[in-house]
């Protein structure tokens, strides 16, 4: 078997080529990820903005807790 000195060389920087576009096509992506994606969704609203949602904290066993058939049932009504 004969082994091409000149065909190896060839093969080794096609490798670091491809490494190095693949690398550098990661971070454009990366770029482009930093731009698109969304502000966190759960920071504090700022100017007229109103968070909508509200933690309710029961009281541990008092009366006006929901029972869990209730929570459920709630939950499915409003598809949550």
């Amino acid at each position: 078997m004969i082994i091409s000195l000149r065909r190896g060389l060839r093969f080794i920087r096609f490798i670091v080529f491809f490494a190095a576009l693949v690398y550098l096509f990661y971070h454009v992506l990366d770029l482009f990820n930093g731009w698109i994606s969304p502000v966190d969704q759960y920071q504090m609203p700022t100017g007229n903005a109103v968070k909508v949602f509200q933690e309710t904290v029961w009281p541990s066993n008092g009366e006006g807790r929901p029972t869990m058939a209730e929570r459920l049932r709630l939950f499915y009504w409003y598809g949550e």
